[in-house]
């Protein structure tokens, strides 16, 4: 069994650690756990490993945001890895900081990088972790805010919140998606 999990984010230090690339930092931080670091390749930061006897790849799009779904779709066919066994990790305005929720499928709800996978893929039958990052900014700031730091508090909860998030990517690869939302959504 074949799995590709992709953290969601853009390159360069001047995004580093902000809302917007919570996919990268969660696994930046499960890459570090497990003692494997990545290697720029064709369209991505890329991580191989084994776990539960299953081959993952973690992939970090290097094709910015907008375009997540050109990496994905390559490294799915370079894989040759099903479309269930796709898990992408994003940020989301929509629900509050530090919620975390899997998802079978879905819409994009205006998140250009899920848009691209779905437009890339030809369906929006995949998996998806949304971490929340709530919606704390006026009107017309929303550019500004995904792409900001965390603030002092939410910096204080996000090891726990990226915990988190690390079980429930290994958890999917366990025991995949069903089991996995029925044991962590609403936690």
């Amino acid at each position: 069994m074949k799995y590709l999990i992709a953290g969601l984010g853009n390159i360069g230090t001047e995004y580093e650690h902000t809302r917007h690339n919570i996919g990268f930092d969660v696994l930046d931080t499960f890459a570090a756990s497990e003692e494997i670091s990545f290697a720029t390749e064709r369209k991505a930061s890329v991580a191989h490993m084994k776990f539960r006897g299953r081959s993952v790849t973690l992939i970090k799009p290097t094709t910015y945001m907008n375009l997540s779904g050109e990496a994905i779709n390559y490294w799915m066919q370079q894989e040759k890895i099903k479309l269930e066994n796709l898990l992408v990790i994003t940020d989301d305005l929509a629900i509050p900081f530090g919620s975390i929720r899997l998802r079978q499928k879905g819409g994009s709800a205006g998140h250009n990088g899920l848009s691209n996978i779905i437009e890339q893929l030809n369906t929006d039958s995949f998996a998806r972790l949304r971490f929340g990052i709530g919606n704390n900014f006026g009107q017309g700031q929303q550019v500004n805010y995904v792409l900001s730091k965390w603030s002092p508090d939410e910096k204080k909860m996000l090891p726990e919140r990226i915990a988190l998030a690390i079980e429930i990517v290994k958890s999917f690869i366990a025991v995949g998606v069903n089991l996995t939302m029925n044991q962590f959504n609403n936690k």
